[in-house]
């Protein structure tokens, strides 16, 4: 870590006691680390109201933090206080950064310390041995990577024109998503957003809905209007929705079209048909991006309707230029119950198929 950010309170700047994860095999398991940070209001805002950060610190990750001023003291094994002391880093950094933390942040930073060695290696990506999340950064908001396939879905969209970002609700798949196309319109990348997602719901029809077509297609398309919002000024998206720079249509409108100088992205794509993905795919123009979410585990579509994503998945896996990043339960990102809730959904479909029980 840089002396910038935190910094140890040895001379040396080196741990004060204990082994280092990477100690030699017989030596004390446990460790004591001293931090000192160099800004007391961001160490304020690092412990959190009432230490309650530290205390979340604590239970994640079994170790022992006692604050004293801009002081911490961090006691534990050697593998725990270290992945404390890259979880506090982190979180230095991203207050250094003027942005503001909360809880979430601080179970994305230990995920991402726990994991620190073994995130995911996308081709012709180094691997990274220390905490450096990935982030997307708008003028309204800077994101965080929060999870390691966060990680490495953020720097697949960096550096992919088509990726596949597949897997359960709360992942952040699409938000993210539609985060880093904003990025890409705010810096003048792309000309133009586009997102769609299939018009299929359980047991619901357009044709039953009141409205005109615009009022019957909004409802399946809030979440990508509430990501629009929250990386966007308010105004701003109107005005662009209102110019034809941002749009959000259903996937049936974009059949004909070469979408070029754009970012795209297609939502639920489990619900599409075969022949709709394969269309979809083909509309990719020149400087454009491409990014397709999906969850395989909810399709909706009619019995016996084989979902476009799952074949797509199969049919361009080895592509060249194409980028499959695959979520699960640990990724989750919403109230810890989501998690659980996948987790339970998955044992009993593995059950059902005979694979447990």
């Amino acid at each position: 870590m840089s002396a910038t950010d935190l910094t140890n309170s040895s001379p040396d700047g080196q741990t004060p006691a204990g082994p280092s994860p990477n100690a030699p095999s017989g030596a004390s398991d446990m460790a004591h680390i001293v931090l000192t940070f160099d800004n007391n209001k961001l160490a304020g805002a690092l412990y959190g109201q009432f230490d309650e950060n530290l205390a979340r610190l604590e239970q994640k990750l079994g170790v022992d933090i006692r604050s004293r001023g801009n002081q911490l003291t961090i006691r534990g094994s050697a593998v725990a206080a270290e992945q404390a002391r890259r979880a506090l880093d982190s979180l230095y950094g991203i207050l250094q950064k003027g942005v503001d933390i909360s809880q979430s942040d601080v179970d994305g930073a230990v995920r991402m310390a726990v994991a620190a060695d073994d995130q995911l290696v996308l081709p012709t990506m180094e691997r990274k041995g220390k905490v450096s999340a990935s982030q997307i950064s708008t003028r309204k908001k800077t994101i965080y990577a929060r999870s390691l396939n966060q990680d490495a879905y953020m720097r697949a969209l960096e550096r992919s024109e088509l990726v596949f970002g597949v897997g359960p609700a709360g992942t952040g798949k699409t938000y993210l998503a539609v985060a880093h196309a904003a990025m890409l319109l705010e810096r003048g990348m792309v000309e133009r957003i586009i997102l769609s997602r299939p018009a299929v719901e359980a047991g619901e029809r357009l044709g039953f809905l009141p409205g005109d077509m615009k009022e019957k297609v909004d409802p399946y398309l809030r979440p990508l209007y509430d990501a629009l919002y929250d990386m966007m000024p308010g105004d701003k998206v109107e005005r662009a929705i209102g110019a034809g720079v941002i749009e959000i249509a259903p996937l049936a409108f974009m059949r004909g079209r070469t979408l070029s100088h754009a970012a795209v992205i297609l939502d639920e794509a489990q619900n599409t048909t075969s022949m709709q993905m394969k269309m979809f795919l083909t509309r990719l123009g020149e400087n454009s991006r491409m990014i397709v979410t999906g969850d395989p585990t909810q399709i909706d579509l009619p019995p016996n309707t084989k979902s476009g994503l799952v074949e797509a998945l199969r049919v361009l896996d080895g592509v060249s230029g194409i980028v499959t990043v695959r979520f699960n339960d640990v990724d989750v990102v919403r109230h810890p119950l989501v998690a659980e809730i996948v987790r339970a959904y998955d044992r009993d479909g593995k059950v059902a198929r005979g694979l447990e029980g």
